[in-house]
């Protein structure tokens, strides 16, 4: 997967999330992770035409994603996606582990129990709810925090708006919720 800048693994993660975004080029990767190994076999396990497949193909080996085998057939090169995803694991700012454990897929697994890993996951949870200085009524405050909730054990968004306005990330005046900035 070339890059302008090699040492980029954002902009390396970036472009390989931007060439499967396409969906004739995700099916076809697909179906190369599959098993399918040839020009033949990917258009007939991704339903794409020949042409379509010829493309996808063109463009998933120009990125380095799927590449040929030493036997002429096809596979994905799973050793970028592990280089990808262990150089982003080595790059995240420290803390991060916190945020890992305990939210996953934008959602609260559970709130922590030790008190500063707590404060981190709130102001987590506030920074990517809430912009400063937006005004937001209950419901939308209530909304937003529901969805971290989904996948929680025992927390609510009830809990979560009490413990934004009791640190101070959210501040209440008749019912309408900003989010405040750290000095």
């Amino acid at each position: 997967m070339e890059t302008d800048n090699p040492s980029e693994p954002a902009e390396r993660s970036r472009r390989l999330i931007g060439l499967l975004a396409e969906e004739r080029r995700l099916r076809a990767f697909a179906a190369v992770a599959l098993g399918a190994d040839s020009a033949g076999q990917v258009a007939e396990a991704a339903g794409l035409t020949a042409k379509d497949t010829a493309l996808a193909l063109l463009r998933l080996r120009e990125q380095g994603a799927v590449t040929d085998r030493p036997d002429g057939g096809l596979t994905v090169s799973y050793g970028l996606l592990r280089e990808l995803a262990r150089t982003e694991r080595s790059t995240r700012r420290s803390g991060d582990a916190v945020l890992d454990t305990f939210v996953r897929g934008g959602r609260l697994v559970r709130l922590p129990a030790q008190w500063t890993r707590k404060k981190q996951v709130l102001r987590h949870i506030a920074e990517q709810s809430f912009e400063p200085g937006v005004e937001y009524p209950e419901r939308v405050v209530n909304e937003r925090l529901r969805s971290w909730c989904e996948d929680a054990d025992d927390t609510d968004h009830v809990t979560l708006r009490r413990y934004l306005v009791d640190l101070g990330h959210l501040r209440r005046s008749d019912g309408v919720y900003t989010r405040v900035t750290a000095a």
